[in-house]
Parts: C-alpha cells; structure tokens; sequence
C-alpha cells in the first residue's frame, strides 16, 4: 500500500516538494485553449509545476474542484458566476468578489472580451420565417431545440429565457460540441451559442438578437483561490499581465483553430503568447495528437487507475471469493452484492461518489473502478475454489493438513486458472472504464476522448480511444503470461 501511495503521489503530484500549480477547464473549446494560455503563461514565469486538467464538467464541478482545492484557478464568465455561482443580478467585479471573499475565492483578470450567450437558427430559416429576435420565436412553437445541458438548467438560461420570452418550445438536451452538426444535418432548428463560437459563421447561422437583454454581461476573467497570488507570486503575476490582451476577433480566431484546424490546444496557446505562427513542417494532425506532450502524463495516469484500482480489488476480492466459497450463508449475499454494483451506470456511480466522498478527480475514480473489478475477482474465486472436485478434497483431509494449509497449498493453487481469469477480465474492464473517469477529471486517455466529444473532433477522439484499445489489449497478453507463469504445471491447460 505504502508503493502504490508512493507511485499516486508521483503521478498526480499529492505531496510532493513543490506545490503544483492547476489549472482547470471546462468542456468547451475556449475554456480549453484559456487554461491552456495560463498553464503556458505561468511555466514562462518560471513555475516548475503546472497541470492543465482538462474539460472537468460544467461549471458546477469546476466551481466545487475550486473550493476544495483540487484546482486553484480556471476560466470563467462574469455572468455566469453572478447569476449562476453567486445568485446576484450584477456583474460588477466588486460584487462578485465580494460574494466570492467568504470561499475563500476571488475573480480577477479581464481577459479583453465578451462570451456571451445567444440563440441562433439557420439563416434559411430566419429567412423562410422571417426570425430576427428570440422575441419570434414565440411564435414558432413547432421549431426544434436542441440546447446544451448546462443552459438547460442555469439560472440565467433556458428557465429564465423560457419565463422571459413565454417561449412555448420543450427543448432536448444536446452536448454543445455536436450541436452545430446537428443543426446542419436539420435534426434541430435551434440552438444556443457563445458568441465567440468559430463556427457560427461556418454553418450560417443566424444569431437572434435579444430584445430584452435577457442575458447579463460575460466578461471573460479567472476565478482563482485567495491563496494563489501568494503561494504561486510570479505565476500569478504574470497570468495578471494577460488582463486586457485578448479580444474578441482574437479569441474567435483561436476557437477556429481548434474546432476548424484541429490544432491542439497547446500549439494555439503557444502561438497566441509567442506571435508567431505554427511550424509548417511540424507533423500532422492524428500523429502530432497521438504523439502529443502529454503522452506519457496521460499513459501513467490511465494506468495508475487501473491497476491501483486493480490491486486493491484483487486484495480484497479474493478473500471475499474465499468467504463466499466456504462459509455458508454468504455465497448469495456476497455474490449478489457485487453484481448488484456492476449494474450502476458508471457515470451514475460516479455521479454518489463524487457527493459521498466530497471531491472530485482521483479518489472516486480509483473507488468506481474497484467497485466494477470486484465482480470478476470474486466470482473467479468464489468458482475455482467451488469446482474442486469431492475427491481431492478428500485427499487433502486424508494428509492431515488444518483449513490454513489446506486452503493454501492445495485449494488455491487448484482454483488459480480461475481466479487469474477472474482478474484478468477485471483488469482489461478497467482500462476502458477507466475513460469515463476524465469526465470528473481524473486523467488518463479519457480527457482526450471527452475533449474530442466537446470539439467533435475525430482525430482527438482517436488518439485517446486507440491507446486505450492497445492498452486493453496489452493488459490481457499480460494477464495470459503471468498465468502461464503462475499457474502450477500441472494444471495448464495449453502447451
């Protein structure tokens, strides 16, 4: 145990010398390449550590990532942090500093423009219906909404705009990063936009002016922890000397470059901080994604979560298999409280612990991944131990040996071909459940498949999706030789 801790320190930097320095984001392509710009502009001041978490949720999680220190600081949106954080009506910086001071929390950094929420339609429906406002749309009650999930239920979103527009329109929910393709592909007719979008122009739409100025302003800043300026000085300083330096054709054109180029965030960033344009000769897209600088960052995360989770269910699982096996009264008990968790929804599962445990990354995930490996473990267990035939057990009384030493030297030997199996497909389980866990930001292969999801980007989804494949694949050929290794001759079933 005192390894693995060891090992997960390393990894995620938990108690190491020097403090690290994370920045989250949201999962939205500007949210991305801001954090990114940060992250940038921080290791050019001279901070050793830094980690950009990815797309880490909504602003609901970030915001939680934020209080309990799990992030010290992500973009944010002067809106969507009065209205949605705070529940105030202004966004002035005083005020939400003010709401924000007793969290220990504060927002600063005016990046230099505004993101602010819109609806749009297709021109050629703006034309047919001649729609120029959200103020039309009342009167267009047969139209399709297709919303994210996150305005569907903000407080200066889709209850609101519905309340203040009498909107008749049941909208569905839609992530923002397939929406537009959605809209091309008419299987909708509305949807909501951030007005720095690249691709409003790309699908021509028609963005519906908002009569009654529903929407406050949203000015882009970071939301950071009081403590950053004076744990991380010249990081923080320098991420300061960003206020004012970003505009809004600016950051229209760093969007387009990801979701239009598919330019990886770290190269647009780079490029926004040195002003100078992309190498020409630099390696294409799926490699350079593949191949990326975070790698090897992504490879030992992805792996800590499967086997630290893997051995802790191995550690528990097997003794649990035995229980089940020889006490009578637990087999069903035991074996039906391990199925019953492998039915729960992943997210779901993830969903009770992030509340149960009080944060999010790491620890739920490590605690969901041993949950789904238990099954395999204890029913490989629970199974070879029960399929020893009548005979060699009694052949086992016959020697004299106590239950210990029985158990040891005769029984599980006899059950291993079972148990390895047992823990074999609990492991390569592992590496794909484990994808799911970037959603709460706990690393691995999975942030570039939620990143891909949130930009549609195929080539991102690829190259998180082909190394977790390669990865499960190489689990299982490692599992077959340790057990061919392990197993007693006698009992191999092949060559």
């Amino acid at each position: 145990m005192r390894v693995l801790l060891a090992i997960l320190a390393t990894v995620w930097g938990v108690g190491g010398q020097a403090e690290e320095l994370v920045v989250g984001s949201k999962r939205f392509t500007e949210s991305y390449i801001l954090a990114e710009i940060a992250a940038q502009t921080a290791r050019a001041a001279g901070q050793a550590e830094v980690s950009h978490k990815q797309g880490m949720g909504n602003t609901a999680i970030l915001f939680e990532a934020l209080k309990s220190g799990s992030v010290h600081l992500y973009p944010d949106y002067t809106g969507t942090i009065a209205l949605e954080l705070l529940k105030i009506q202004t966004t002035d910086l005083n005020a939400i500093n003010a709401g924000l001071k007793p969290m220990g929390l504060g927002v600063a950094v005016k990046l230099g423009f505004e993101n602010t929420y819109a609806l749009a339609v297709r021109e050629e429906e703006a034309q047919a219906k001649g729609l120029q406002s959200i103020a039309g749309l009342a009167d267009q009650p047969a139209l399709r909404f297709g919303l994210s999930h996150e305005f569907l239920k903000r407080s200066d979103g889709w209850p609101g705009l519905q309340r203040a527009y009498s909107l008749p329109q049941s909208p569905m929910g839609l992530d923002h990063g397939i929406a537009y393709e959605a809209m091309a592909a008419k299987q909708i007719d509305v949807m909501d936009i951030y007005s720095t979008d690249a691709k409003i122009a790309r699908y021509k739409l028609k963005v519906l002016t908002d009569d009654k100025r529903y929407f406050p302003e949203y000015q882009a800043v970071f939301v950071y922890r009081l403590d950053v300026p004076e744990k991380f000085s010249k990081a923080w300083k320098a991420i300061t000397g960003l206020e004012g330096r970003i505009d809004a054709a600016q950051m229209i054109a760093m969007n387009a470059a990801a979701e239009l180029d598919a330019k990886p965030f770290t190269d647009i960033a780079r490029e926004y901080l040195s002003i100078h344009e992309a190498s020409s000769s630099s390696p294409s897209g799926f490699w350079r994604l593949l191949f990326g600088d975070d790698f090897w960052r992504l490879t030992a995360q992805h792996l800590m979560l499967v086997f630290g989770s893997l051995a802790a269910a191995v550690a528990i699982g097997i003794p649990l298999g035995i229980c089940a096996a020889r006490i009578p009264g637990l087999e069903q008990p035991l074996l039906a409280g391990v199925a019953i968790v492998q039915t729960v929804p992943s997210l779901a599962l993830l969903a009770v612990l992030i509340a149960f445990l009080g944060t999010i990354g790491v620890w739920p995930a490590l605690v969901a991944l041993f949950l789904y490996a238990l099954l395999p473990i204890v029913r490989g267990t629970h199974g070879g131990l029960a399929g020893i035939s009548t005979q060699l057990r009694e052949s086992a009384e016959v020697l004299g040996l106590n239950a210990s030493a029985k158990l040891r030297l005769i029984d599980l030997p006899l059950a291993s071909p079972s148990i390895f199996s047992g823990i074999k497909t609990a492991a390569v389980i592992n590496v794909g459940t484990a994808t799911i866990a970037a959603f709460i930001g706990a690393g691995g292969y999975g942030e570039r498949i939620v990143t891909g999801l949130a930009l549609n980007n195929h080539e991102m989804l690829w190259a998180g999706a082909i190394p977790a494949a390669i990865l499960a694949v190489a689990v299982q050929w490692l599992f077959d030789g340790l057990q061919r290794v392990l197993t007693p001759r006698g009992l191999r079933t092949g060559p």
